[in-house]
């Protein structure tokens, strides 16, 4: 494996030579260090953890203090993979508050990139870009619009929301983006965005056609309560323990054997 920190110009590289980057979440130092020994190349302190790990119904009431926490526990826990911290609900509002925000999850967390969900934020990432803080932007199903949303649903699916996206992503990227995460989108809208912008494409029930694949790591070893989502894949099942599940996520998503087409949608 390569041990060199993963870097954005990496990442940048691995799309322009058609190389799928890995991603996945990550809570504690435990799968911070066995999802990076298995090869992943990024890991996301997602809000996620409000659900599976804090045992909320949505992500809303996770924290800046929840993240920072696991961020820290995280970066405890990896040395090459590079780390992304989510930027929870109303802790972006405005470029001040997103500042504010950042400079706790990468100065105290110790993340080394942030996250955040929706478009008509060219501001706020202009502002982060500005002062030097990289940024992940998320579009699709966000889940802290759950409410806004009506649910969790797949979007983009008429002309005029798969319009509105690819603007918006393209309004994010030249406004200093430096990744894209498409969430729960039509295979072949994620592709359409993935040609379109020059930074990497990270999807999550958005088919093949992207330049990398996101999933929650308690999705992949099985652990979420309830029924999984459309487009997570039990890898624990079959592998001999989870480090043996996380490299398998891994090498599917290199080989392109993940995901297939039952985890995408139309």
């Amino acid at each position: 494996m390569n041990h060199k920190p993963v870097t954005l110009t990496a990442l940048r590289r691995m799309k322009a030579e058609g190389r799928p980057i890995a991603m996945l979440t990550a809570y504690d130092a435990s799968v911070a260090h066995h999802a990076e020994a298995a090869g992943a190349d990024v890991l996301l302190v997602g809000d996620s953890l409000g659900m599976v790990v804090q045992g909320h119904p949505d992500t809303l009431p996770v924290t800046v203090d929840d993240i920072v926490y696991h961020a820290r526990a995280v970066a405890r826990g990896s040395r090459r993979a590079l780390r992304v911290a989510d930027m929870p609900f109303l802790s972006h509002a405005d470029p001040a508050g997103a500042l504010a925000t950042a400079a706790r999850l990468l100065k105290e967390g110790g993340a080394q990139m942030v996250k955040l969900e929706g478009g008509g934020q060219a501001d706020v990432v202009g502002a982060l870009a500005d002062h030097g803080v990289p940024v992940c932007a998320h579009l699709g199903l966000q889940p802290q619009m759950v409410h806004k949303l009506g649910g969790y649903r797949v979007q983009g699916r008429d002309q005029e929301a798969a319009e509105r996206m690819l603007a918006d992503a393209r309004e994010l990227e030249a406004a200093g983006a430096d990744l894209l995460i498409l969430e729960c989108v039509p295979r072949t809208l994620a592709a359409r965005i993935t040609a379109a912008l020059d930074i990497p494409v990270i999807g999550i029930g958005a088919g093949a056609e992207v330049d990398g694949q996101v999933l929650v790591s308690h999705d992949v070893l099985g652990l979420t309560p309830g029924r999984p989502p459309r487009f997570a894949a039990n890898f624990l099942r079959g592998a001999d323990d989870i480090p043996a599940a996380l490299a398998d996520y891994v090498a599917a998503v290199r080989e392109r054997r993940f995901p297939a087409d039952e985890h995408g949608f139309d």
